[in-house]
């Protein structure tokens, strides 16, 4: 399928907060629960070995993506065990604040606005992008990993969308989803079930972006693509999916190390 980069409703500045954070808190229930991102663990836990520091810049973070879950697959393999604090353009800080509060004093966040494409000079450490790469143009998806390399910082792109006809079905049925599953997303707030339930702003909102988001997603081949305008940046790139079992749809990632701690540019095969 070729690649459109049509409009997400929660990327626009004229989204209400209420709809924005209703739909990232849904899909943070839903990563949560379904951890498609456990499959990507080992390649994780690959470049962060390779790592002068084990902190996790997490951009992008929405209702705060699959952490801490993921905090404690890494815990479970050994190597050194990393922190993460959690960015956002718009930040979701009811879903932060509890994301801090159950992770264990392994997760903080930055209440400021971050821009993926000019994180501050602080912020440093394993930039990390989940479900949310789809959301820039190639020019800006180059812009994000080219503020990384400028500030010599590792990054790791993930999605859990595919730009394929199974993937844009299965969106298909994520109303019904955002139905049933409503009531147990905690924090509750009878704001969520307005919008839910009496008007179904949230349940329209997801599938709509939903679909967008498969047809933005960028193919492996295409993740490695973009870096090539980054030539003679020392960077190695290593790009592929990994399965997820039980799921017809694979995760696509991407990513990049600084050359003291980098690997040799390379697409692994699916595993």
């Amino acid at each position: 399928m070729p690649r459109f980069h049509l409009l997400e409703i929660e990327d626009q500045p004229w989204c209400p907060t209420i709809v924005r954070d209703g739909s990232t808190d849904y899909l943070r229930f839903v990563i949560e629960k379904s951890r498609p991102y456990a499959a990507i663990v080992p390649e994780l836990r690959r470049a962060i070995e390779r790592m002068e520091s084990a902190r996790i810049v997490d951009l992008c973070s929405g209702g705060a993506g699959p952490w801490p879950g993921l905090l404690d697959d890494l815990a479970r393999e050994d190597g050194p065990s990393p922190t993460v604090t959690l960015t956002d353009l718009y930040p979701n800080l009811g879903a932060f604040e509890r994301t801090r509060r159950i992770g264990g004093g392994r997760v903080d966040y930055r209440a400021a606005a971050v821009d993926a494409a000019n994180v501050p000079d602080d912020l440093a450490g394993f930039r990390t992008l989940f479900s949310s790469f789809h959301h820039f143009r190639p020019e800006r998806a180059v812009n994000v990993l080219r503020n990384a390399v400028a500030r010599r910082q590792p990054i790791g792109v993930f999605e859990a969308t595919q730009r394929s006809p199974i993937a844009v079905l299965a969106m298909l049925l994520t109303p019904l989803a955002v139905l049933l599953v409503t009531p147990f997303i905690r924090p509750f707030r009878w704001w969520r079930l307005a919008i839910t339930y009496v008007i179904p702003i949230i349940p329209l909102v997801v599938v709509f972006d939903g679909i967008v988001s498969c047809l933005r997603t960028y193919t492996p081949d295409e993740l490695l693509g973009l870096t090539a305008a980054l030539d003679g940046s020392g960077y190695e790139w290593q790009t592929g999916q990994v399965p997820i079992q039980g799921s017809p749809i694979p995760v696509p990632y991407l990513i990049g190390l600084p050359p003291a701690q980098g690997f040799r540019q390379s697409r692994r095969p699916t595993r």
